[in-house]
């Protein structure tokens, strides 16, 4: 029996998710929706908008910076706490306290230390993304067999060679897993902090769309975001599963 293609699942959730949104377009009404159609027209009309194009681009921007600087200190963090026991074993808790708060009481913070440019939603979204990371790679590196680290020891390899080399590929599988989940929650953060206080992007049109009830707006950047969240963590598991374990 063959297979199931693999764009069955992500095409059986389009119909799906675009069923229900029709039928709750039906309950709900003009008041709060736009049936699926109408939101892809509105979406065409704004992506043709010279005006939108500055926004996306300080989002796409915002989004990279922050998922980069995460992704290198949620690695660092990780490998670090990993290999060290007596460091792990002081850092994990507060890691895991730091992750429980909640991050909008620490914009104000991020917002006197960064101002109201760019800088400030790159920590934004940074800070929600770099935990998981570095608590994903933690427990990869903690977990690998304790004969590989003593071969790289044997074959006398600095500190780098051994991460490069030994470390990160047997900690890859695990490492990847976090890395998605810190793409997401980045993602998020960085949308929150131009929705609290910024002047450009995707979030800052979003806040001024609900503050004018522009139902049309509001439901194209949401479908915006969401085809591109979905798209990439679609990508990231089907790495993820090509993946040596």
């Amino acid at each position: 029996m063959n297979d199931a293609p693999p764009w069955r699942g992500p095409l059986l959730l389009v119909i799906g998710v675009t069923a229900v949104w029709q039928v709750l377009y039906l309950l709900v009404g003009e008041i709060a929706l736009r049936s699926p159609a109408e939101t892809v027209a509105s979406l065409a009309g704004l992506l043709a908008d010279p005006r939108f194009w500055p926004h996306l681009r300080e989002t796409t921007l915002a989004f990279g910076f922050a998922l980069l600087l995460a992704a290198a200190s949620g690695l660092l963090i990780g490998i670090t706490l990993g290999v060290n026991r007596f460091a792990r074993d002081v850092a994990e808790p507060m890691l895991v306290a730091i992750y429980s708060i909640p991050k909008v009481t620490l914009y104000p913070i991020l917002l006197l230390a960064f101002g109201l440019g760019i800088s400030a939603k790159v920590a934004f979204g940074a800070i929600h993304g770099f935990i998981p990371i570095a608590l994903f790679t933690m427990n990869a590196v903690r977990t690998i067999r304790p004969v590989l680290i003593k071969t790289g020891r044997i074959m006398k390899l600095s500190p780098p060679a051994l991460m490069w080399r030994i470390l990160l590929p047997a900690a890859l599988p695990e490492i990847f897993t976090g890395l998605r989940i810190g793409f997401s929650l980045t993602l998020i953060g960085t949308l929150l902090g131009e929705m609290f206080a910024s002047q450009r992007g995707l979030g800052f049109m979003l806040m001024n769309a609900i503050g004018l009830h522009h139902v049309d707006i509001i439901m194209s950047i949401t479908l915006l975001v969401t085809v591109f969240a979905v798209t990439v963590s679609l990508l990231l598991i089907h790495l993820d599963r090509k993946l040596p374990r």
